[in-house]
């Protein structure tokens, strides 16, 4: 993870929620006092957001000391603890909300790309994400992807060619649309091309597609089609899969398997953050 862009991120986020200043916690504690805040599971996942914590706390002050007790990628269960917080009261009240936000998110979609994962074992599919992410948490997200044992798709529309059905419709055909788009890129960049029926799978595979993606496609046509795709030519699967099918898919022999609702419509997973009574033994 890109730790500059990282704490430039934060930065942002902070300034959203502060604003001028933490009027709870300003009026109440003097800016000195100092306590502890332990993170706790609230239920069983991965956990992923190491670094968030780490760095979260001290943009804010750089002497708050993080200590971290689990591992991005490593299971958790109910009631474990995940890090714990020593600093200035301003310092750890000002910053829980947005570091718990970030955190549970990525843990959630680590946890969710872990079951994807598990789904699929024994075949050779393989999953990976979309673009189909948060606005300004993209870096963060397809992270927690590649946390619980997923891949990421393309970052953005910067460092490879999908030629979707507007592509091609605005273009007039794959052919046309794969051969503009060779013709002013460098070898490093790969085309992929999305396919909707046996006649596009046909063109797209002779206007020489890097990748083709069957959308929106059931199994059993996948399976029947993959016949026809060489074996140089990669393939993808989307739209549509979720945990419960996703097992058909990955069993027709495509190498890919796109899941947008790793990030899109994933459930966060339940972390607190809990203090020492003060004055409690």
């Amino acid at each position: 993870m890109n730790h500059i862009k990282l704490e430039s991120m934060l930065k942002q986020f902070y300034i959203e929620d502060i604003g001028d200043g933490d009027l709870s916690s300003e009026r109440i504690f003097p800016q000195d006092e100092e306590g502890t805040f332990t993170f706790y599971a609230k239920e069983d996942g991965i956990f992923c957001g190491g670094d968030v914590i780490k760095y979260g706390f001290k943009v804010l002050d750089e002497e708050t000391n993080v200590s971290l007790l689990k591992k991005d990628g490593e299971l958790v269960k109910k009631g474990d603890p995940l890090a714990k917080i020593e600093g200035r009261l301003h310092t750890l009240l000002s910053g829980e909300r947005v570091i718990l936000n970030l955190v549970q998110r990525m843990s959630g979609i680590a946890t969710a790309a872990a079951n994807a994962v598990k789904e699929t074992s024994g075949t050779s599919a393989r999953i990976c994400d979309t673009r189909k992410t948060t606005p300004g948490l993209r870096m963060l997200e397809k992270y927690a992807v590649r946390t619980g044992g997923a891949f990421n798709h393309r970052n953005g529309l910067y460092d490879a060619i999908m030629l979707k059905d507007n592509h091609i419709s605005f273009a007039g055909s794959i052919k046309e649309a794969v051969a503009k788009a060779r013709a002013s890129i460098g070898h490093t960049v790969k085309i992929e091309v999305e396919i909707e029926s046996k006649e596009q799978l046909i063109e797209a595979i002779e206007a020489g597609a890097d990748i083709i993606m069957f959308d929106n496609r059931t199994p059993e046509e996948i399976k029947e089609w993959l016949s026809l795709v060489p074996s140089h030519i990669a393939t993808e699967a989307s739209g549509g899969i979720t945990l419960t099918n996703i097992r058909a898919y990955a069993e027709t022999g495509v190498q890919w398997i796109s899941l947008g609702a790793l990030t899109h419509t994933v459930k966060a997973l339940d972390i607190s953050a809990l203090v020492e009574l003060k004055g409690v033994d």
